[in-house]
């Protein structure tokens, strides 16, 4: 089993989802790991310290005091015996105080001691969990390397709809495992970024300009190169695709955000720009919306985009080992995917058509042409997730054949 002897600490924080963490915790259990959980002031209104005791067969702890009346159980020493922390509900106020510090309790105190990997499945209200300093902590702790399982949408105890309903216990698990198994996979240690789906280039506060894409491919390669154990950050234009379980995700909406999202990711091993990036901006954004004119023409001063491909591809320092950029052409594939490879200053391009007659966007299905200096691969038609887990494995092999360190 995946987590046979694995130590997992579990902070239950305050919220109708701290029930899950029954049902959570015997799930680990099944699956061999050894858990010791944590109950917030506020969680202990939900469950009971009997029923996760009984569930756990260890101690249960509340109290930032109760540690010291054990001398083998100092906060400090109690997160660095774990092999990982699991937050569930991670509260708003729970993500605010790891975000920025705070330790007033056992749980912040805990999170803020430890040198270990944390995995946060938030559970909110609908507002909260859409409002910008939710965003910004939920950002800052992505940076720092924690682990997110995404919130589903849904309807929630307030009774409103969205976002905001805490994980399955069954995803939660598989990020654990996923966890895990990135320690021991062909890209085990190698970091990744990813980008995928459109931008939205704003021209006022109603319209924008942007590329066609459903973000399918780029959100397939992301999950499968963390099957291989590396450890990915997807930026992620708008899409209507689920989070990958195992990624951290970052939402972005124009160029420049996603621009400022992949050098805060960096350094790492491994880029993919699969995004459909809109290769202008309109040069001043109205601050209200445009009135239609007499004459029924209305001209826009459009300025190009930053070239995230290029820009990281031609990095004199901490430049990427694997730079992988995407072409999608409606003519001339090959000839135009050459240049591209060639102009950009990348390692390998993934040429496709995307023409009408062929109905890539949106699709399942695609048919690529992988290309570098020195090889071209005409792959036959496969759905996209066949094809992420056929290029993850490439890049796989392209690290081990050189032996990068």
């Amino acid at each position: 089993m995946k987590l046979s002897n694995k130590k997992i600490i579990l902070i239950v924080g305050g919220g109708i989802a701290a029930y899950k963490a029954l049902d959570l915790t015997r799930r680990l259990r099944d699956r061999g790991a050894i858990v010791h959980a944590i109950l917030t002031k506020a969680a202990e209104h939900f469950v009971t310290r009997l029923s996760l005791s009984v569930l756990t067969e260890n101690k249960v702890y509340t109290n930032l005091f109760e540690l010291t009346e054990d001398s083998e159980m100092k906060h400090i020493n109690l997160s660095r015996s774990s092999d990982l922390i699991i937050v569930a509900p991670a509260t708003a106020d729970l993500i605010a105080k790891m975000a920025n510090g705070l330790c007033e309790d056992l749980a912040s105190t805990l999170l803020l001691a430890t040198d270990n990997d944390v995995l946060i499945a938030p559970a909110m209200n609908l507002r909260m969990w859409e409002h910008p300093a939710t965003k910004t902590n939920l950002t800052r702790l992505i940076s720092r390397g924690v682990r997110i399982a995404w919130p589903n949408k849904g309807y929630m105890a307030c009774g409103e709809h969205g976002f905001g309903r805490m994980s399955e216990v069954t995803d939660i698990v598989t990020e654990a495992e996923n966890y895990f198994v990135k320690r021991s996979g062909s890209l085990a240690g190698r970091k990744a970024i990813v980008t995928s789906g459109p931008t939205y280039e704003s021209i006022d506060p109603v319209r924008y300009i942007a590329n066609r894409s459903s973000g399918k491919q780029g959100y397939s390669i992301a999950k499968a190169l963390v099957d291989l154990g590396s450890d990915v950050t997807l930026v992620s234009g708008p899409t209507s695709e689920p989070y990958p379980l195992g990624v951290n995700t970052v939402l972005i909406e124009s160029a420049t955000d996603m621009l400022a999202a992949c050098e805060a990711a960096l350094p790492v091993d491994i880029v993919v720009c699969a995004a459909a990036i809109s290769d202008w901006r309109v040069k001043t954004i109205s601050k209200h919306k445009l009135k239609k004119e007499s004459g029924g023409i209305k001209t826009l001063q459009l300025i190009e985009n930053a070239d995230i491909l290029q820009i990281l591809s031609q990095k004199t320092e901490g430049r990427p080992a694997l730079m992988v950029g995407f072409a999608a052409e409606t003519e001339n594939v090959l000839e135009h995917a050459m240049a591209k490879l060639t102009r950009k200053g990348c390692d390998w391009v993934v040429a496709n058509n995307v023409s009408s007659e062929v109905n890539t966007f949106g699709s399942d299905n695609n048919t690529i042409y992988l290309l570098s200096n020195d090889k071209l691969e005409n792959w036959p038609t496969m759905t996209k997730v066949e094809i992420a887990h056929r290029l993850a494995a490439n890049i796989a092999e392209y690290f081990q054949s050189r032996n990068f360190t």
